[in-house]
């Protein structure tokens, strides 16, 4: 013990740069791990504000053939002040006239003052069955701008390319049409029952019935009985 404390006594001076050393390295690390924490922190806060805005081509469930634009916001916080400048890339004349189906509704021309985290518009429609080649061929470019709830302005240009409807297909019909429109037949068959332009048919069946028509069935046997008795003399 003597020695050791004879060293520390001698080697204070490099012993105390060396502590020092390390608390300075430790606060340094500590320093640089909190300045990374600060930028996730305020990342992840910028996150739960930010808006997103989204366009893509949408089928009706119960008429694949019928399509429209589908506008939504996917982002975490609503968006401001959307404006939509829309443009054709390719198609040509027929892209020009899908353009003006899809811009029917007003909120293209007007934009939207508000449009909250999920929310979704739709565009107008078109029908694939008619001039399918030339829709298909089509490119249109949407240049979208808004705001965040902390004033954040952000642009985007977002391609819709409608050559994603070739070879789109679909079988059957879903299930929750199927289920709706199950629901409206037995509903409109309730109401013709209680407002009684249907009638209920009802057979009246009782215990005199039943006893009639077994002596009637015992007769038949008897009959049969004798039959095949004369038969085989």
């Amino acid at each position: 013990m003597e020695n050791l404390f004879a060293f520390l006594n001698q080697n204070s001076g490099a012993l105390t740069v060396v502590f020092t050393g390390f608390v300075t390295l430790a606060t340094l690390v500590y320093a640089v791990l909190t300045a990374v924490l600060v930028v996730e922190t305020r990342k992840l806060r910028q996150a739960q504000t930010e808006p997103r805005i989204e366009i893509t081509v949408d089928a009706l469930d119960f008429a694949v053939n019928i399509v429209r634009l589908c506008v939504r916001n996917i982002g975490e916080g609503p968006a401001k002040n959307v404006k939509f400048e829309p443009a054709v890339i390719d198609g040509g004349e027929a892209a020009e006239s899908l353009l003006e189906e899809f811009l029917s509704p007003n909120f293209f021309q007007t934009g939207l003052r508000y449009f909250g985290p999920g929310q979704y518009r739709f565009s107008g429609y078109t029908q694939t069955n008619q001039d399918f080649e030339a829709k298909a061929s089509s490119a249109l470019c949407f240049k979208v701008t808004y705001e965040s709830a902390t004033e954040k302005k952000y642009v985007e240009e977002i391609v819709v390319d409608m050559a994603e409807l070739r070879g789109r297909y679909q079988l059957g019909k879903p299930n929750l049409y199927s289920i709706a429109k199950s629901m409206e037949k037995i509903q409109k068959d309730l109401h013709h029952i209680t407002t009684g332009f249907k009638r209920i048919k009802v057979d009246g069946y009782d215990s005199d019935d039943r006893e009639r028509e077994e002596k009637e069935r015992e007769e038949w046997r008897r009959e049969a009985a004798a039959e095949l008795e004369r038969h085989n003399k």
